[in-house]
């Protein structure tokens, strides 16, 4: 029986022989940040990431930007943890180790991937406080990991991926939709498969499983409508992989929405029309800093 394109991405997925490895400093800081806030400790998270010369100095690029809050400059590792805090220096490390996951040359331009995840982690991020989310610090490492099952297809199945992304941008369709017609699978499937063999956690694995089909979510479903949210509107504001996608959007029509809208009461009183506009204030700071983060790697 001839083997089609799902059976060798599953085959390949078990073994990940051919992808690199989680940044055995993004594992230790999501395991350290888990702990109750009294038992955190700022030498310990700056040590971590100081190990890592290239890590600190892609760390302190981000730690500078007026998009993490900062208007002041920051020199080293252990004063941009003590003016940014823990958590927000959780996200900056993790996303400055993340970049070394994508091959450097093949059928996707990598910038494109990471400004796309960078814009929705900042979106994420974004709609949690607006809609008073309780656990706001998750939805930054959520949006930025939604679409990691893009990786696996760009290490273990490069060729049939291109086509894929060459039938989205022909036909304007989502990405998702050319990745089942031409591969058999979804980013979101390989995502998950991805998640649990490197030990993401129940709620990040739910988000990159269902943030294109929150219905199907079987918990975690406010977390996972946040992100879904922020990738559509990332996607829908020239924020996506560099093709546009036809569709029209009625936020009061999507999944995600309504799901906000029934799980969390703050959700109506905001100002969604002035989140979108604020994405535009995003995404120059954003392609400036993920181009000069990539370079540096």
């Amino acid at each position: 029986m001839t083997e089609t394109v799902r059976d060798q991405l599953l085959r390949k997925l078990e073994s990940l022989d051919q992808m690199p490895s989680l940044p055995v400093v993004v594992s230790q800081l999501l395991n350290y940040l888990e702990k109750p806030p009294d038992q955190l400790r700022i030498s310990e998270v700056s040590n971590v990431i100081a190990r890592d010369n290239s890590l600190a100095a892609r760390c302190l690029h981000l730690a500078n930007s007026p998009l993490f809050g900062r208007y002041q400059t920051v020199d080293t590792v252990h004063a941009a943890v003590i003016a940014l805090g823990l958590r927000r220096m959780k996200e900056i490390a993790v996303s400055c180790c993340l970049l070394n996951l994508t091959p450097s040359s093949g059928p996707f331009d990598p910038v494109l991937f990471w400004e796309h995840s960078l814009e929705c982690a900042l979106l994420s991020r974004r709609v949690a406080q607006a809609i008073a989310f309780p656990h706001t610090e998750k939805a930054y490492p959520a949006g930025l990991l939604h679409d990691i099952g893009v990786i696996a297809h760009l290490w273990l199945v490069p060729n049939e991926f291109r086509a894929a992304l060459d039938v989205a941008t022909a036909r304007h369709i989502s990405l998702q939709d050319a990745e089942l017609e031409i591969l058999g699978i979804t980013h979101c499937e390989s995502g998950k498969f991805l998640a649990e063999k490197w030990h993401l956690g129940e709620e990040l694995t739910t988000v990159i499983a269902f943030h294109h089909d929150i219905d199907r979510a079987p918990e975690h479903r406010m977390l996972t409508a946040i992100v879904a949210l922020a990738d559509l509107l990332c996607r829908m504001n020239a924020m996506g992989y560099g093709f546009p996608e036809d569709r029209q959007v009625d936020l009061t029509t999507e999944p995600a929405f309504a799901c906000l809208m029934s799980e969390s009461p703050t959700s109506k009183s905001v100002d969604w029309a002035r989140i979108t506009m604020e994405m535009d204030g995003y995404l120059e700071e954003v392609r400036r800093l993920v181009a000069l983060l990539f370079r540096s790697k």
